[in-house]
């Protein structure tokens, strides 16, 4: 979440370098179509109901419970399999190293990808799938929005037009939070965030404490930064990742959802006069359209192109949309 990957071969940096990779048997990863991947639920039982899967999705977001057969419960079952090898390996290491009273830390699934593409809607649909295992987990969601600077700080620092780039968080306590996670320390406290004042809420916080899973979402997660002369360690917020989800979409197709999203918007949320934008709720139609096409151009394909698209090559497995908003590919790393 410091700074855009560098590749000195250009792969990760060319969205169609990578797209022609994933296709080719050099890829790292294993290509499915959707039908393909629906496949492999086997007997994963569908524990959600029509009206908890519309609870759960964002605006303009039409997943629904056929998305969920058809993507989520195979995902689920695989993540299933992930956890049970995780466990299987910190029993043996901790009997390899002769540990008494050491428990399990929690499994961490880190989600990424761009704004409007659907992240939310995946992490909240993943929580509530994994929630209802057999063995019923305790499970957690963070979202990286709480760790972004205040706004009072960006404006000073001048990074009001870079919210959500790599540098307007405060990168230092994702680490601290995600350490402390990991070492299986007790009443964990994530910041959290207001999508109504667009703004950090100071002194308010929500409490992790040690769940089996945690889910991590945000859209600069697997970031990476530069590797120190020196040699020392450097973390990687994406260190703490046991598994990693990538959110993909061509450029063109969350362009659209982000314009659409922001009209909706102007429709409902910002009509509250404690919104951020609510100075965007009495503008005409085609003025509304011109802001928000502004903010895609300067900000969030900015961000996407230096920031978030070139993480995607770092993801376990990339749920690929089409215009539909629903996947269409998925992408599993090889092991």
């Amino acid at each position: 979440m410091d700074q855009s990957v560098k590749r000195s071969d250009g792969l990760a940096a060319h969205p169609d370098a990578f797209d022609q990779l994933s296709g080719s048997e050099l890829s790292p990863y294993r290509r499915y179509s959707a039908a393909k991947w629906a496949e492999f639920r086997a007997d994963t039982p569908l524990t959600l109901t029509e009206d908890e899967v519309e609870r759960l999705r964002s605006l303009d977001d039409p997943v629904d419970l056929n998305e969920v057969r058809r993507i989520y419960l195979s995902l689920s079952r695989l993540l299933s399999a992930h956890v049970e090898a995780s466990q299987s390996l910190f029993r043996q290491r901790k009997r390899f190293l002769n540990i008494d009273g050491a428990t399990k830390t929690p499994f961490i699934i880190g989600i990424a990808g761009s704004v409007a593409v659907g992240k939310s809607t995946t992490a909240r649909i993943l929580k509530e799938l994994l929630a209802r295992w057999p063995s019923s987990p305790k499970v957690d969601l963070v979202t990286t929005d709480g760790f972004l600077l205040p706004n009072a700080v960006l404006r000073e620092q001048g990074l009001m037009e870079r919210k959500g780039f790599p540098e307007s968080y405060d990168v230092g306590a994702v680490l601290r939070f995600l350490s402390q996670i990991k070492a299986g320390e007790h009443s964990v406290r994530a910041p959290l965030y207001s999508h109504l004042t667009y703004d950090v809420l100071p002194g308010e916080y929500v409490t992790i404490d040690r769940p089996d899973i945690l889910i991590f979402e945000g859209i600069n997660v697997l970031q990476v930064r530069d590797l120190p002369e020196d040699g020392k360690m450097v973390p990687f917020v994406s260190d703490y990742f046991d598994f990693s989800i990538y959110i993909d979409a061509d450029e063109e197709l969350i362009h659209d959802w982000y314009v659409t999203r922001f009209m909706r918007l102007r429709d409902t949320a910002f009509r509250d006069p404690r919104s951020f934008f609510h100075r965007y709720s009495d503008l005409s139609e085609d003025a509304a359209r011109s802001v928000a096409e502004g903010l895609w151009t300067n900000i969030n394909l900015k961000n996407l192109k230096e920031n978030i698209q070139p993480t995607r090559p770092r993801a376990d497995l990339i749920l690929k949309k089409g215009s539909n908003h629903l996947v269409e590919e998925v992408l599993l790393r090889k092991l």
